[in-house]
């Protein structure tokens, strides 16, 4: 396994020094959601913070090469209730290319601010993305290895346009959060709604902090796992020929933000064998007020 992960770094060494140089220059901050790579919590970014986030999916499909895929972020705190992002995706098959696969604009909306039991939140996205797209951010309908086996040519002259609607349902309970998202999906076109989840769950190592500076304290980590998969779609709501995938998950909070690992077990036959995910986010505060001119000197 180890040997495997290693093989997929190296099939993504074109593109990732860029994003990782890009995150040197990043100020201290601390990320604020959950280390989750599909599933979505009720955290939502604070007002006026932008998060600088990636998602790498590094993965072989049977009777294909190995390919990475990254997902870079730029996530706002539009308001208190509302939180915006804009996804730039892109990967890097061996044996055939390095390709831009799309963008995706997506809106969160929270519309019970205090804390409850269940916090429900909406989710609405657009999606403007190729067929050679492999981010793997969400598994519905009968998505399987063969939409990921194409070679890139072919596959990037497929063009999707596509809304996507979740549920998003999220519990804090003592330290654990657990959520839970039920996606629908359109082709803006004339093609069925498409159906999936996504289940999460996840807590610190340590609740109560050591009160000295640390890197390597256990509060410092979060574990737990999340699952997902396709549920069919409105022409055949089924689990018969869909994907589905259970994933534990590490998140490490570092000085300058946080990294996540992940690896992705597939559990039917049309699953990958293995998704295996980093993440690193990065929180720039208040930049709303970069852009607004003081008067009359400082406030």
């Amino acid at each position: 396994m180890v040997r495997s992960f290693l093989q997929f770094l190296r099939t993504t060494a074109g593109f990732l020094p860029a994003i990782l140089l890009g995150f040197a220059y990043i100020p201290v901050a601390q990320g604020q959601e959950k280390p989750y790579f599909v599933t979505y919590s009720h955290d939502l970014e604070e007002p006026g913070n932008l998060e600088i986030e990636t998602k790498t999916a590094l993965a072989q499909p049977n009777q294909s090469h190995r390919y990475g895929a990254t997902a870079s972020e730029l996530e706002y705190g539009t308001r208190a209730w509302w939180t915006t992002e804009l996804y730039l995706d892109g990967q890097a098959t061996a044996q055939d290319s390095t390709i831009f696969t799309g963008f995706r604009i997506e809106n969160r909306f929270r519309p019970l601010m205090r804390e409850h039991l269940i916090n429900p939140v909406l989710y609405v996205e657009y999606e403007n993305i190729s067929g050679a797209d492999k981010t793997i951010l969400e598994v519905v309908g009968h998505d399987g290895q063969p939409d990921l086996a194409e070679r890139n040519g072919e596959a990037r002259r497929e063009h999707q346009h596509e809304g996507e609607l979740k549920l998003i349902l999220s519990s804090n309970l003592k330290a654990w959060n657990i959520s839970e998202n039920f996606i629908s999906e359109k082709n803006l076109g004339h093609e069925p709604w498409e159906f999936g989840y996504a289940l999460g769950a996840a807590r610190p190592l340590r609740t109560l902090g050591s009160g000295k500076p640390c890197v390597f304290c256990l509060e410092k980590f979060m574990a737990g796992a999340e699952a997902y998969g396709g549920l069919g779609d409105t022409d055949s709501l089924t689990l018969h020929d869909t994907s589905h995938y259970i994933a534990p998950i590490v998140g490490w909070q570092l000085p300058v933000g946080r990294l996540s690992f992940s690896t992705g077990f597939g559990l039917t036959s049309t699953s990958l064998d293995r998704v295996y995910r980093i993440g690193w986010a990065s929180e720039l505060p208040q930049v709303g007020n970069w852009f607004h001119s003081r008067k009359g000197g400082a406030q």
